[in-house]
C-alpha cells in the first residue's frame, strides 16, 4: 500500500511539472499555512514534498507539523532554491488540539522545542473565546512578543482580541482570517491591530461568480502588505490537492495590480521573516 501511495505521489508530480512547465511564466507563492503531519509522513517523503513544492513554483513555506519531527525533516533536506520557516507547533498527537492551552506535557513540550533555536512563530494551534485566557496561553503570547516570534491562531475573533490583551503588539497571523468571520469585522480588527496578518486558505467567499470577491479585493488593496496565502495540508488527501490550491491563488490574484498580488502571493511571506527569494 505504501509503494501504491509513492507511486501515486509520483505521478502527482510528474503532472504537476508538466502542467508547470506548460503555462506561461506564474507568480511564485509562500505557503504560510501548510502541516506536515504524522499520517503524510508515513506516505509522502520530505524529498517528494519538496519536490512538489519546486514544480509549483513555491518559493518558500512556513513549516508545522504533528508531532515537530516533520518540521525537522523538512528543513533537513536543506533546499537551495526555496525558504523553510520553521514553526513550533504545540500538537503531539491530533486530540491535543482541544485541550493544549491546558496541558502541563504541552507546556513542557513548548520550553524543550523552544531550546532547539530554530522556531520563528509558534502555531498553528486552536483557541477560542475565553480558553484564551489560560495562563498558558498569556505565557505564550507574552514570551511571542519578547523573543520576536510570530503566533499563527486558528482562533474566533474574541481569542484574537484576548491574544492582542495579553501582549499588545505581538506578531499574529490569523489562520483563514477567521474563516466565517465577516468581512466587515476582519477589517475592523485589522484597523485595530497593526501587526495581524490575515491568512487564506478555505476562505470561501474569495470567490465570486468564478471572481475575485469585490469586497476581498477592496481589502487587499487597503492592506496590500497584510494578507498571505496557504494549502493547510491538515489532513493526508489534502496534499492532492495542492495544486489546485495554487492555481485558484494565482486566478484569484490575477485580476489585482501585480504588485499587489506578488505582495499577497509571496512577498509579504518572504518580509515577515526578513527573507529574499532564491
Amino acid at each position: 500500500m505504501k509503494t501504491l501511495h509513492y507511486l501515486l505521489f509520483a505521478v502527482l508530480v510528474l503532472q504537476t511539472r508538466l502542467a508547470f512547465s506548460a503555462s506561461s511564466e506564474q507568480i511564485p507563492l509562500f505557503d504560510a499555512h501548510m502541516h506536515y503531519n504524522a499520517e503524510a509522513r508515513a506516505t509522502i517523503s520530505p524529498p517528494r514534498v519538496v519536490a512538489l513544492w519546486r514544480e509549483l513554483g513555491i518559493r518558500g513555506v512556513i513549516a508545522t507539523s504533528r508531532p515537530n519531527q516533520g518540521t525537522l525533516d523538512l528543513i533537513a533536506q536543506e533546499p537551495k532554491d526555496m525558504r523553510i520557516v520553521p514553526f513550533l507547533r504545540p500538537y503531539r498527537v491530533q486530540p491535543d488540539r482541544y485541550d493544549w492551552f491546558a496541558s502541563t506535557a504541552i507546556e513542557s513540550l513548548i520550553e524543550t522545542e523552544l531550546t532547539r533555536g530554530i522556531y520563528r512563530g509558534i502555531g498553528e494551534f486552536h483557541l477560542f473565546g475565553k480558553d484564551a485566557e489560560s495562563p498558558l496561553v498569556v505565557k505564550i503570547a507574552r514570551l511571542a512578543k519578547a523573543r520576536d516570534l510570530w503566533l499563527h491562531a486558528h482562533s474566533d475573533e474574541d481569542a484574537v482580541e484576548r491574544l492582542f490583551k495579553h501582549a499588545p503588539g505581538v506578531k499574529m497571523i490569523w489562520a483563514h482570517t477567521g474563516m466565517s468571520t465577516s468581512l466587515d469585522k476582519v477589517e475592523a480588527l485589522f484597523d485595530k491591530y497593526p501587526t495581524l496578518v490575515g491568512e487564506l486558505s478555505y476562505r470561501g467567499d474569495l470567490e465570486q461568480d468564478g471572481q475575485l470577491n469585490l469586497r476581498w479585493r477592496k481589502l487587499f488593496l487597503k492592506y496590500p502588505d497584510r494578507f498571505v496565502v496557504g494549502t493547510d495540508t491538515w489532513v493526508t488527501p489534502r496534499w492532492a490537492e495542492v495544486p489546485d490550491i495554487a492555481a485558484f491563488y494565482r486566478r484569484m490574484l490575477s485580476s489585482l495590480p501585480r504588485e499587489t498580488a506578488e505582495k499577497i502571493a509571496y512577498r509579504n511571506g518572504m518580509a515577515m521573516f526578513g527573507l529574499t527569494p532564491n
